[in-house]
């Protein structure tokens, strides 16, 4: 399965698995670099996610619970700004 089509939840637990894989320290070199890409990859998709989700909310909270919609009655979205950015 692609780490695209996976869910936060399902990208989250493969992260879990390849940490637990790595820590075990019977990982042969070439499998550990396989598998710290894919982990790579993960932590994107799973950034992604919550960047999104994050952005709902924020969205949600500034309209008083109300969903904002535009006019293809899609929820508006902006930016999720931290202090960090």
């Amino acid at each position: 399965m692609a780490q695209e089509t996976l869910s936060f939840e399902k990208a989250f637990e493969r992260l879990e698995q390849i940490l637990n894989t790595m820590n075990g320290g019977q990982t042969p070199l070439e499998e550990s670099l396989k598998l710290f890409e894919e982990a790579e990859t993960l932590i994107r998709t799973c950034s992604s996610r919550l960047t999104s989700a994050e952005q709902k909310i924020e969205q949600l909270m500034k309209n008083k619970g109300e969903l904002a919609v535009d006019a293809g009655q899609q929820p508006k979205t902006e930016p999720f700004r931290t202090h960090l950015s």
